[in-house]
């Protein structure tokens, strides 16, 4: 069996808006956006906003961080607490919000969520924070 790397892209400033179109459609604006971003409030107390950076991944996946160096303490409802990179942490929050908006009415957009969150978390596996993302997700 071989195994295949996953890669990410950067979305550039100009592809941004049609890249999430096209995954999400309304929904980025409406749903996905304003989750990924309460959850990051929500376990990153110290965050105060930012700029965030969009990703594409190799197997069809999406994700999103802060544009920053900063390294984020968190405290999820799961007991874990640690330290996350900012991009790590964009790792956890969209993970969070595809789960939770996996169980939307809308089946299709239902299952658009779920697909997102297996390719993401596919992704993340490979990640050098990946035991601490998984634990922070668990």
């Amino acid at each position: 069996m071989t195994h295949t790397i996953i890669t990410r892209q950067q979305v550039s400033d100009k592809q941004r808006i049609q890249h999430t179109a096209d995954l999400f459609g309304i929904r980025f604006p409406l749903n996905i956006e304003p989750a990924i971003y309460s959850i990051t409030s929500n376990i990153a107390t110290e965050y105060e906003g930012d700029y965030w950076e969009f990703y594409s991944l190799s197997n069809g996946g999406f994700y999103m961080a802060p544009s920053s160096d900063s390294l984020y303490q968190v405290s999820c409802e799961n007991g874990y607490e640690g330290t996350l990179s900012a991009d790590a942490l964009g790792i956890t929050v969209c993970l969070y919000a595809y789960s939770h908006l996996s169980f939307s009415s809308n089946e299709a957009f239902a299952e658009i969520c779920a697909n997102q969150y297996h390719w993401l978390r596919a992704y993340m596996l490979e990640h050098a924070e990946a035991s601490a993302i998984l634990a922070a997700i668990d």
